[in-house]
């Protein structure tokens, strides 16, 4: 029985190239794997030295365009509470912001030991939930959470 010498070359060549797409393969995830990992060091550098809030940023983000309903100085409601909740960007364990409604007024962003009015800061924020005080070191006087999320 006779042998084509071209297609015993073709298979020869095609063989070849995929061999050496094998090794060049490995040896570049060998190369990889051995050498330190610099993309973990850089996000551990970085979130270290993280930039202060853009409390405006802050409100795009958490839907501070929309203003909420205001109520007149005259006529007060007693059902309604003075502070609204309506976002919370929690950063780290002392740091972050909430958007708040403060007496009817439009929302505005408060960041963590912001002064909401003339006696309350914002102490903290965490998940769901802001908690105001006289200081940021002082026992909590008022806690908000937002409204469950509907299903």
């Amino acid at each position: 029985m006779q042998t084509n010498a071209i297609h015993t070359g073709g298979v020869r060549a095609v063989t070849f190239a995929l061999a050496l797409l094998a090794a060049l393969s490995a040896t570049y995830w060998f190369l990889k794997s051995t050498q330190p990992h610099s993309v973990s060091i850089a996000a551990s550098q970085a979130s270290s030295v993280l930039a202060p809030l853009d409390p405006q940023a802050v409100a795009r983000a958490l839907g501070g365009g929309k203003a909420v309903p205001a109520i007149s100085a005259g006529s007060a409601n007693p059902g309604r509470p003075p502070f609204v909740l309506l976002g919370v960007l929690a950063e780290g364990a002392h740091g972050g912001a909430a958007l708040m409604s403060v007496d009817g007024k439009p929302a505005k962003p408060y960041a963590v030991g912001a002064s909401v009015d003339g006696n309350l800061v914002l102490q903290s924020v965490s998940g769901r939930r802001a908690t105001l005080a006289a200081g940021v070191n002082d026992p909590a006087q008022i806690t908000l959470e937002l409204p469950a999320l509907s299903k």
